[in-house]
Order: C-alpha cells, then structure tokens, then sequence
C-alpha cells in the first residue's frame, strides 16, 4: 500500500513507506532505484555518488545489482560510493570488517573503479581520526553531496551508527556504541566481549543532506523501531526519526518489520477495510486489550467507540461477533496435539486419525526443540506417536572454546583409563590447545575444534531425546551443508541441503512435520532452515503419503506467535512446563550463558517459559480457560 496525497494513512505515518512482501522483493525494488540513478547519471556524462550501507539488511540488494552488473550490462565506472561506517579498531581484512564486507558483496563483483570507493578507516591512530572525518566529509561535499543513501536501522533506531543522543547536525566522527547495538553484533563477533566499543560513523547531518534516502527493514524484530521511527515523534532518543524532515526519504521494508504500523496492526483506524474472518479475529483480540475486557463482555459501544462501527454494521450486533471469536478461539485448545483418537474432530485443530501418527520434528540448531516446543514434544511421546527429531544443523559455532577444550581433556584422561589411542588424543589435545590460545576474536574454529563442538551440541541432544522419551535411532542429525562454514556468515541454501530433507521425508513418511517459524535468530538460520524444508515440501507435495500429511509452524525462543495467529493452542501443566525445562537442561553448552544470545540476556529457558506463560495469560484475559502455560502453532498450507 502506497500513500497517495490524501490517504488517511498520514495521520500516523510521516515517512513515504512502501511495504513488500519479503525482504527480497523489497531488495529488488532497491536495487532498481539504484541502477535507474546509476543509468541517469551516465546518460548526462555524471558521478553517480552513492552512500552504502553494511549488515545483513543489504546484502539482497548488493546480490541483485551484482546480478544485473552480470546479466543486464549495468556499469558502475561512474559511480562513487561512500560507506556510512566502520567498527574502531578494526583491521580491513578481519571477518567482521565492513572494508571485507563491501568487497565481498559487491565490490569484487562489478566495474567500480577502487580509487572511486570510500569507506572510513579502522586502523587510524586516534589523532589521525579527526582530520580523516573532515577529509571525508570535505570529499563528500566536492562531489556536490550524496544522491542517494541508503539505510538500515538498528533496533535503537541508530542509523549509520549514529547511536540515540546524536544531534541533527552531527558530522562524521568517532562515536562510542549503545549497549544494545554491541549485544546484536554479538553474532559476528563469537560473543559480546569481543565486539568493539566504538565505530567511525558518517553523521546524521551528512546523512540528511543526501538528494535523496531509503531506508530498508526486514523481519519482526525491527517492528516495534519502525513503528516508533514512523509513527513517533522527532527525538534524539531515535536518529531514524529525523528522517521525518528529509525532503525526499522512503521507507521500504517487508510485512514482518511493518507488523505494528496502525495501518497492519489495526487498519480499520486508518479506513475502510474488507472484513474477513482473520481480520475479525485480530481486531476482537485488539479491542479486548484495549478496553481491558474479554471477549463475552464486549458491547456494540466497544466496537463503535473505537473504529470498528462497520464491522458491527455488517457482521453484527456484537454478541454475534463475540460468540463467533470466541469459539473459534476456544477450539485452537487441544491437550492432543497429535489428534485425539475415537473422538469427534470437527472442531479439533488436529485431526484424529491415524493413529498413532509418525512425527517429524525439525530443529534447526540442536535445542531448538525443547526450547520452542518441549512441551509438545513430551505430550507426543507421551501419547503414543512415533516422533523423531531432525537436527538441521551440528551448532557447533555456538560453543564456547572452553568447553571445547573441556571435552578433550577428558577424552585424554578416558584414553589414559582405558588404553585407548593416547598418542592420537594427546595429539589433538596439544594441537587444540594451542590453536585457541592463538585464536583472535571471530576467527573460525579448525576442523578438529568443528568437529569437537559439534559432537559436544549432538552429544546433549541426545540427552534432551532421551529425557523426551525417543529412542536415539529417532534422532536425526542432518550436518546441512550451509551451515558448516565455521563462522556466522552461512553458505547459500543448495541443493545438498534441499535433498537432505526430501530423503529423510521420504524415509519416515511422517503425518506431522513440524518446523521453526521463528525467524527472528540473529544470525538468520532458522529462515534458511524453514527455506529448505518447504522447498522439499514442495518436491514431495504430490507424493501420496504427502496428501494425509501436516505442517506445523512453532515459535519459542525468539518470538511468539500473535494470539490472532494461533492454529493449535496445547496447554503445558506446571509438571510438564517442569519437564520441559529440564529437556532444556540436558544442553548444558547453552546453560547460563549462551554464546548467542542476542539481545534477550535472560536464558532460553526463561524465555520460552515467559513466552508460554505469556500467551496462557493473554487467552485467560479473554475469557477462555485459565492454564499454566500454552505452546502456539500456526499451519502451514503447502
């Protein structure tokens, strides 16, 4: 939806925003505008000057202008581009360097000339800084200023790293980092302590005073910053927001990172809308938690008073409308998440036969099954179901090197006690040691160290399997190939990965799969996961043991399932929310202090707990029965 002159959307939005459907056909649209600038340049005989920017929120766009510098011809020898920022200290060949960055993404790849590429330097002395900014800016300013920036936005709404309390008319310069930003770049880094404390940035005035601005944002997490950078008021607590001043700034950005915008989260404030039977049940459930009321107690004034008269008009009067939310909510409850045999599932959202039923369970890092959904997964053991869990990656960037160094030691004392291959362990033990001694900060582990870390993530899975109740052969461990690079950067999803998941479908021939919806891990491994098995869906969707088949979507550590959303609602008693955290304890690498944790610091446990308690105290408050705590699912319709 676009915003034209008299859309009612301006009474909340004060930045041109567009809204795709994913981030990579938002990419796409970005990169066009960019290539059309480029062409329009070159056509008049002129510098195309460009400002970039880094992180995984343009890389779709850098892939596609690659792409069309390949297929369509596009030239970039009359561009010069400027780079919005670069950690301090960094040295421009380490991982985690933005200098790396750009040359992998793009620069490589394409015509640019290298004297026409500007990135601000992470190994100046901190005299040389000063007189490096102004330089920059000066050059800026020669070329008669920045045609086109482009933006990504950080959950403290920093753009550029021009961190909350920067002024409008900062300039480039040495700026130290906001606690939260350091916590989400913890991923690039191998945790928190290893990222640096300051970064060169170009300023928000330098920003400001480009021709022209788009600022990208992809995902749930940036949901509730967009909103506030949109929708909010102007405030140095928020630099995105300044960009409500710019003469010629757009926001493109995909659903997931528009979810809480008026617009998406309750449209009927902005205008007309069609009312369909999943946008009933959103603005029920927004209605009872605006006035504090459950769903039986809502009154024609309720729906009235806050913009919802025509959904009364047509669909009304409200009793109606509540009897109608109600029930439908009321069956996504179900103690049987496998059906429940010998009994009526009209109004059951699994349905009853076969029975029992084989189960897929698919976990993307190896925890992710009793984080997300241990409660489930318990309850289909319990019942009777064949369950197995596919383990799609070995998690072995997720250890730390300590622990590594842990297990060894004791594999050289268990080769000692039992006149095992002690040359061969001490060997490696020596070896091990010594590499992680010399070992710098994002550095990628050897192959020995992979190989230790993923037997150590495998070795507490199987644990968590058997706490389950699932014989370990129903353990499936996967190893896919994207994910065994060593460092966060993944490999792209290919066809080994693809065909892994299709021969293990094929295999087990399951009547339940369920998968990780929870797209918001920082390092983006669940989306590639997700990726991969509806991809094999898709092969596997004529088969015909495929056609009596089900997909189930979970969410657990990183987000939850809206209560709108929610397909199958399985209530977790405190026993079984007890059992569930001590599947979760089984991985003990992850105990205490993950080497991942993003920007929660609370531990998986507690959060899928908080989580699960959370959505059983949203449905109590709509007047549905009271529990302990539910696990959510949505399905997936392939």
């Amino acid at each position: 939806m676009i915003k034209t002159a008299f859309s009612p959307v301006y009474q909340y939005e004060k930045i041109p925003t567009r809204i795709y459907h994913d981030s990579q056909e938002a990419s796409i649209e970005v990169a066009s505008q960019i290539a059309n600038l480029i062409r329009h340049k070159a056509q008049k005989g002129e510098m195309a000057v460009l400002g970039l920017a880094t992180g995984s929120t343009p890389t779709n766009v850098y892939n596609e202008l690659v792409r069309m510098h390949q297929e369509d011809g596009l030239s970039f020898k009359n561009v010069v581009t400027f780079n919005l920022d670069e950690y301090y200290p960094m040295e421009p060949e380490a991982l985690q360097s933005y200098h790396r960055f750009m040359r992998e993404y793009l620069f490589d790849h394409i015509d640019i000339d290298p004297k026409n590429i500007n990135i601000p330097d992470g190994q100046l002395s901190l005299e040389e800084i000063g007189p490096f900014c102004e330089m920059y800016e000066n050059k800026i300013e020669a070329l008669g200023g920045l045609d086109l920036q482009i933006l990504g936005i950080g959950r403290t709404g920093h753009i550029g790293f021009n961190e909350p309390g920067s002024s409008m008319s900062s300039r480039t310069r040495l700026i130290a980092l906001d606690g939260l930003t350091r916590r989400d770049a913890a991923s690039d880094f191998f945790h928190e302590e290893n990222v640096p404390r300051r970064a060169i940035t170009m300023g928000v005035g330098t920003i400001m005073e480009a021709k022209s601005v788009i600022l990208m944002a992809w995902g749930e997490g940036k949901a509730n910053i967009i909103k506030e950078t949109i929708e909010g008021k102007i405030s140095e607590l928020v630099p995105a927001t300044y960009l409500q001043n710019h003469p010629n700034a757009q926001f493109i950005i995909d659903t997931a990172a528009a979810a809480q915008l008026t617009r998406e989260k309750s449209p009927w404030l902005v205008g007309p809308v069609e009312w369909n039977d999943k946008l009933i049940r959103r603005a029920v459930v927004w209605l009872c938690e605006r006035v504090k009321k459950p769903i039986l107690k809502l009154t024609d004034e309720d729906y009235n008073e806050h913009g919802m008269g025509e959904l009364v008009a047509d669909h009304g009067p409200a009793y109606d409308i509540n009897i109608k939310i109600f029930n439908e909510l009321q069956r996504t409850i179900t103690g049987w998440p496998g059906g429940k045999p010998n009994a009526d599932d009209t109004f059951r959202p699994e349905r009853k036969g076969p029975f029992p039923k084989r189960v897929v369970l698919f976990s993307p890092h190896p925890d992710d099954d009793v984080i997300s959904m241990g409660g489930t997964f318990i309850r289909l053991v319990d019942q009777g179901h064949e369950v197995h869990v596919a383990y799609q990656t070995s998690g072995n960037i997720a250890v730390f090197d300590d622990a590594a160094i842990r297990f060894i030691d004791f594999a050289l004392d268990f080769s000692k006690e039992f006149g095992q291959d002690q040359e061969k362990v001490e060997r490696l033990y020596r070896e091990s040691r010594e590499y992680l001694a010399n070992k710098k900060p994002g550095q990628p582990d050897s192959q020995d160290i992979k190989h230790i870390k993923g037997l150590i993530r495998r070795g507490e899975a199987k644990s968590g399997c058997r706490y389950c109740g699932i014989p370990d052969e129903n353990a499936h461990f996967l190893d896919m190939p994207f994910y065994e690079t060593g460092t966060v950067k993944k490999k792209p999803l290919g066809e080994e990965d693809i065909q892994i998941i299709v021969d293990l479908l094929q295999e087990i021939k399951p009547h339940q799969i369920y998968a990780a919806g929870d797209l918001s891990d920082p390092h983006g491994t669940h989306r590639v996961c997700l990726d991969a098995i509806f991809q094999a869906i898709d092969r596997l969707k004529d088969e015909e043991w495929m056609k009596d088949c089900w997909v189930w979507l979970y969410r657990g550590a990183w987000q939850e399932w809206g209560v709108e959303e929610i397909e199958m609602a399985v209530p977790i008693s405190p026993i079984e929310l007890r059992r569930k955290r001590e599947a979760i304890f089984k991985h003990q690498s992850q105990k205490d202090s993950a080497l991942f944790p993003g920007s929660d610091p609370r531990e998986f446990w507690q959060r899928a707990e908080d989580r699960n308690k959370g959505t059983a105290r949203i449905y109590d408050s709509l007047g549905l029965p009271e529990y302990e705590a539910i696990e959510a699912f949505v399905r997936y319709r392939f």
